[in-house]
């Protein structure tokens, strides 16, 4: 089965210095259809205003991985992990028992736009981690990357959940294949860009679940770049 999650129908606020769109329910935001995928609980499509951003306030037993698309996300938390995320580098932070973060635009002069992305862990109140690592995905254009995993492979992060998430720049008229297990759950997020799959177009904010299927996906870039996030999820 395959469900699509077109961008324009996700929830949408609109707040002083930001713009957010939530692919499941959040905050004010309540769809009892889209409470997640699996493990997968917030995919939060952000903009940020110069200046703006989200004060300390706490989480506990979240993976919690941040994606910059463009601008640049300083973060500062209760561990001691801070840093300045700008396209191409990918945050983990595991909120464990509990930890105290914020969150603002790192970009004086024009607007961040970010992925907020939390999936629940497979254990809980662990101590709280964090982490920071660039990925070439354009000096890797067509092929899938892996950003976060549960044994950190290929240089990727260690997250504390039986899940990957891979990442890929895919140029027009460029093709990217994904093979599905059917007995785990997949979802497939347009970050940005234009790709085509079967002849069904997806533009940027577009996602896909996939469920049972045991199959391979070809993927088309339509766009000139397009970049994809894809989620290999246990049920």
């Amino acid at each position: 089965m395959i469900i699509a999650r077109p961008a324009n129908e996700r929830g949408h606020a609109v707040h002083p210095g930001l713009d957010s769109w939530h692919t499941f329910s959040f905050s004010q935001y309540h769809d009892p259809k889209w409470m997640g995928f699996g493990p997968l609980r917030v995919i939060n499509e952000d903009r940020l205003a110069p200046g703006a951003g989200f004060p300390p306030h706490r989480h506990a037993n979240m993976e919690i991985i941040s994606v910059v698309l463009s601008g640049a996300l300083a973060h500062r938390d209760s561990t001691g992990g801070e840093g300045v995320l700008r396209p191409g580098e990918v945050q983990w932070m595991s909120a464990g028992h509990g930890v105290e973060h914020s969150e603002y635009n790192g970009d004086p002069d024009g607007t961040t736009h970010f992925l907020q992305i939390w999936i629940q862990p497979d254990r809980v109140n662990a101590e709280p981690a964090y982490a920071q690592r660039a990925f070439d995905l354009p000096g890797h254009a067509g092929q899938w990357v892996t950003l976060a995993s549960p044994d950190g492979a290929d240089g990727s992060i260690a997250i504390r959940q039986q899940a990957w998430l891979r990442g890929c720049a895919l140029p027009k008229g460029e093709r990217v294949e994904a093979a599905l297990d059917a007995s785990r759950l997949y979802w497939l997020h347009v970050a940005t860009g234009e790709v085509s799959i079967g002849g069904q177009p997806l533009s940027a904010g577009d996602a896909l679940a996939f469920i049972d299927e045991g199959q391979t996906l070809s993927i088309e870039g339509v766009a000139e770049a397009s970049e994809l996030l894809w989620f290999d999820l246990p049920r």
